[in-house]
């Protein structure tokens, strides 16, 4: 293979992997045309090669599914060289071929050896013949720029794949991707809480009182005043332990979470939480 091409600046292409399966029980393109599920563990299929040959998730993507009878025509975007060129590789030490069939063999249940004809195309270029001349092969690709966005049935195809949400239990709650359990406020928090939120106190209180009578603007405005001497710790501090008396067990960590991060305090959430920024 020719030395490793470098190339700094914003790099794009597409190029076309024509197949055809060469086992009697297996049509390639009946199976994606003529059947739902058929049509998922194909796309599975291409997408663990493409993983496989191209060096992991990023750097390409599934364009179109081609009907070429009696091919079956991948269509790939690149957005980075140097994954292109890894699958160039691929392609011509055979990995593709092998990673195509050790993938559709198991995920199709195949009892036999399942084998593929394979062409690779950019535009009008068969890449097949010049797969020995990497940098001729990279500039046919590069000069193949695509002429769509992702086809919605790959769209539809891509979702089916990503693995279902995460199902939070009705004790806890979400923040920042991380599941933390649901708890009734503690005098630790209210005292982080007053040491952190300074003049925001009561935009705070006026979030947490949308859900609390307790705490609505007539409330705030006399803690402000009863407790303008002490200044603005003792302010957050009553206001918070105010909304605990009222809510009792309905006085919840979440529900404080979700009234800082409506205020743009992430950080004092965080701080309550112990997550690390």
């Amino acid at each position: 293979m020719a030395d490793k091409v470098l190339d700094p600046g914003p790099w794009t292409g597409c190029a076309v992997l024509f197949l055809q399966s060469l086992c009697p029980d297996v049509n390639l393109l009946s199976l994606y045309k003529d059947d739902q599920q058929g049509k998922f563990i194909f796309f599975k299929v291409i997408k663990l090669t493409l993983i496989d040959s191209a060096g992991g998730l990023g750097g390409y993507e599934i364009l179109k599914f081609h009907d070429a009878d009696p091919f079956l025509g991948v269509e790939v975007k690149f957005m980075d060289l140097p994954a292109c060129q890894q699958f160039l590789e691929s392609y011509s030490s055979g990995a593709v071929r092998q990673s195509i069939s050790q993938h559709a063999c198991r995920l199709l249940a195949l009892a036999q050896e399942f084998t593929v004809e394979t062409q690779l195309k950019a535009g009008t270029h068969v890449l097949d013949q010049c797969l020995d001349k990497l940098e001729l092969c990279l500039q046919q690709i590069h000069l193949s720029q695509p002429e769509r966005l992702r086809d919605e049935e790959i769209d539809q195809l891509e979702k089916l794949l990503r693995p279902p949400a995460q199902r939070i239990p009705s004790n806890c709650f979400r923040f920042q991707n991380k599941v933390f359990e649901d708890r009734m406020l503690t005098a630790a928090d209210v005292q982080r809480f007053a040491n952190g939120v300074g003049r925001q106190w009561k935009h705070v209180g006026r979030t947490l009182g949308r859900e609390c009578g307790a705490l609505k603007d007539t409330a705030i405005d006399n803690l402000a005043y009863e407790y303008a001497r002490e200044g603005l710790y003792e302010q957050a501090y009553q206001l918070l332990s105010r909304f605990v008396q009222a809510e009792g067990r309905a006085a919840k960590l979440s529900r404080l979470v979700k009234a800082l991060e409506d205020c743009k305090l992430t950080s004092l959430a965080e701080s309550i939480l112990d997550v690390q920024p």
